[in-house]
């Protein structure tokens, strides 16, 4: 259970302000406000058409043209100046509010993600736990460069698995009653993780878990340090974000995306690679 999902999408903040339900954009009304972040922004359907188009503004300031189709049972968001499409109207005004220096940070961005994946030595690391606080294992899957599992074991975390936390992974107690202790995992993946670098996905979180597993192992801090020293860490999270630029004006920062995978360690890995092959083409960022 990773901590990837700030910045999630709530279904019924979506719906705040709006005068009608979500699934008939064309129907809602010509003029509607709504907190997106904590920051107003008043929608103005333009005079001249009853499609459903609304011209945004915060503050006074126009931001751009935004408009709705329906899509399955909730609506497609489009930027009419960019022809980005996103489930939430919120996100779409996180696009609008990014600032003039997206393109080159996203080009920045493309570059790092480049220099990873001509990195002989990459691989891709994650960790199922317990929970989100003082978290313990439960599953750990390490994914070379060409996508092949180089480890992928259950874990025994020697701790309550929280409700939560099952829900998200279905990783049970009684599937892990035969599982190893990290301790005995331990010579295999100081074998395949030393002298590599390790990219994760929020990578203060699983490089955290390794930290309190190795503690618990050896009683000793120092120990643990030095053996994750021994480690390359990159962490994929923010450069997500910018690549992605949809811009919180709440915390001054691009927002923080979820990795969207299935909450299968080897799976997630791969996707995590599949990103970072996405994020390395070099493309230009949409203007408006």
């Amino acid at each position: 259970m990773r901590a990837d999902t700030v910045g999630a999408d709530d279904l019924a903040a979506e719906e705040k302000g709006a005068s009608v339900t979500i699934t008939d954009p064309a129907q809602w009304e010509d003029l509607f406000t709504r907190d997106i972040d904590e920051q107003p922004v008043q929608f103005v359907r333009p005079a001249d058409t009853d499609r459903p188009t609304w011209a945004a503004y915060e503050g006074g300031t126009y931001l751009g043209t935004v408009s709705a189709e329906p899509d399955g049972g909730r609506p497609l968001w489009h930027v009419q100046s960019t022809r980005e499409t996103y489930r939430s109207l919120d996100d779409v005004v996180r696009a609008l509010r990014r600032p003039t220096s997206w393109s080159r940070e996203r080009e920045q961005v493309s570059r790092w993600a480049r220099r990873l994946l001509s990195d002989e030595t990459l691989i891709a690391l994650d960790v199922e736990t317990t929970g989100l606080q003082n978290a313990f294992a439960v599953q750990i899957a390490v994914v070379g460069r060409d996508g092949s599992a180089l480890f992928n074991e259950y874990v025994q975390p020697d701790a309550v698995i929280e409700p939560a936390a099952i829900a998200v992974h279905g990783i049970t107690p009684e599937r892990l009653a035969s599982a190893p202790h990290f301790g005995q995992l331990l010579p295999t993946l100081t074998e395949i993780l030393h002298g590599r670098t390790a990219v994760a996905y929020h990578m203060d979180f699983d490089r955290g878990v390794f930290e309190r597993e190795l503690v618990r192992h050896h009683g000793d801090t120092t120990a643990a340090k030095e053996w994750l020293a021994r480690i390359r860490w990159e962490d994929a999270m923010a450069p997500y974000a910018v690549w992605r630029g949809l811009w919180s004006v709440k915390h001054d920062a691009y927002r923080n995306q979820p990795l969207g995978g299935p909450h299968d360690a080897v799976a997630d890995c791969k996707l995590l690679l599949a990103k970072l092959e996405r994020i390395a083409v070099a493309v230009a960022a949409p203007r408006w």
